[in-house]
């Protein structure tokens, strides 16, 4: 905001892509209006920075834009808390040892839990990652890094899957 000039133009597609909350936008646009600087929204149709009608519109729209957030934050936390409980994997790269069934939960993989069963025995013995990694690909024929070594093994230290 430092480059910005009396007389610039700020041109944003959306209001909620402006702003973090309502009263980020209000402080924005208080601070364009104390240094003559517009602010064209092409969501609400053009310059929102002008009169007090504009000022109690845009009032309004932020909060109602900042309420709208908060509320997807809630439904997205709802429906992972209700995609946990259901068994339900929830991304990210598959864990080792399980493969993703059609709907989506997690079933245990026969011959990857028998490999993580190895590397835990392994590590249970004072073998090093590298070594287990070297082992896995030697004598299994599981292709595995070191540090896959290290997750996989931590992830069963915590309990299994998240």
């Amino acid at each position: 905001m430092v480059t910005l000039r009396p007389n610039d133009v700020v041109i944003a597609a959306k209001l909620d892509r402006m702003f973090r909350s309502a009263w980020n936008a209000l402080n924005v646009i208080r601070e364009f209006q104390r240094r003559r600087i517009s602010l064209w929204l092409l969501d609400l149709g053009g310059d929102v920075s002008g009169d007090g009608i504009a000022n109690l519109v845009l009032t309004i729209l932020a909060a109602i834009a900042e309420f709208e957030r908060e509320r997807i934050g809630e439904r997205i936390r709802d429906a992972k808390r209700h995609q946990r409980r259901a068994g339900q994997y929830l991304g990210g790269d598959r864990p080792l040892g399980w493969e993703i069934s059609g709907d989506g939960v997690l079933v245990e993989k026969e011959d990857e839990q028998r490999a993580l069963a190895e590397m835990q025995a392994l590590r249970s013995r004072g073998i090093s990652y590298r070594a287990i990694s070297e082992h896995m690909r030697t004598e299994l024929g599981v292709s595995i890094s070191h540090q896959g070594v290290k997750r996989a093994l931590d992830r069963l230290e915590r309990g299994g899957v998240e």
